[in-house]
């Protein structure tokens, strides 16, 4: 059975890593709140469809994410998450992959209680990608 959404902002990494990892699109969407934004590359901020491509890129690889919160910061219903992420493995078509990031994150309460990402930098620390899917 599927994690419910977050209750506590530290938990949001954990129910989007759950939720990668069954590969589900539809299950990742949830973790984020409506007209959130998801920055795919530096520079590059994205929303709606073209949000949803761009972590479903991710998603396609067919790799799980492994997330290790370093930091949270609460004021009120926002909160900013620091987060370390990996993912590695060989993908479908035998490739070698490793990609790695520490996220600045946004995560927002939303009026049923539950946490749910506003921002989603995954390279939010980082100049370039490292590469990018």
């Amino acid at each position: 059975m599927m994690r419910q959404l977050a209750e506590r902002p530290e938990d949001v990494p954990a129910v989007f890593a759950e939720r990668f990892n069954t590969g589900d699109a539809e299950a990742v969407a949830e973790v984020y709140e409506s007209g959130a934004v998801f920055v795919p590359e530096p520079g590059s901020p994205l929303t709606g469809q073209e949000a949803r491509a761009a972590n479903e890129r991710f998603l396609g690889l067919g790799l799980p994410i492994t997330v290790r919160p370093r930091h949270v910061y609460t004021a009120g219903d926002i909160a900013l998450l620091i987060v370390d992420w990996v993912i590695d493995g060989t993908d479908r078509n035998g490739l070698p992959v490793h990609i790695e990031g520490t996220a600045t994150d946004v995560a927002r309460r939303g009026h049923d209680g539950r946490w749910r990402y506003a921002v989603d930098n995954p390279f939010g620390v980082r100049a370039g990608t490292g590469g990018r899917p």
